[in-house]
């Protein structure tokens, strides 16, 4: 059996990271360009054999593919997180200020950023990162 919560009990806590860029990872890009210089330096008299060649075009389509599910995959965790953050708006929060303390307020309005995919809510007219906050409550 469920117990409602009532009063500012605390609904949900923050403890999600942001995503995680990884530019030491070969890219289609890194592929296709190592995969054509094999081909310009091949030795003219022992040419590729057609079956690597195969292999190798479908690594890079798989790599490619890849790609596109990691592609999407960001796009969906962008519209979850704002889908996320307009939910706060009038729920009392905590949240970690910058010089380290906790502080807390409502919700007023939610900022997105299309251009980063960020989402930083508006609490007593400052714009705090959402990953900031570390409790939800109910406004009383």
């Amino acid at each position: 059996m469920t117990t409602p919560l009532t009063g500012t009990s605390p609904i949900a806590t923050n403890t999600a990271t942001p995503s995680v860029d990884r530019p030491d990872m070969m890219g289609s890009d890194t592929f296709l360009k190592l995969l054509v210089a094999e081909m310009k330096y091949q030795d003219p008299s022992k040419p590729m054999d057609s079956s690597e060649m195969m292999a190798q075009t479908a690594t890079l389509t798989q790599t490619q593919a890849l790609q596109t599910i990691a592609d999407q995959n960001k796009q969906t965790l962008a519209l979850q997180r704002s889908l996320s953050a307009g939910a706060l708006v009038g729920h009392h929060v905590s949240y970690t200020a910058t010089d380290g303390t906790t502080q807390s307020g409502v919700v007023s309005a939610v900022q997105i950023s299309a251009a980063d995919n960020t989402s930083a809510a508006v609490i007593g007219g400052e714009s705090v990162d959402i990953a900031r906050i570390t409790e939800v409550g109910l406004a009383g």
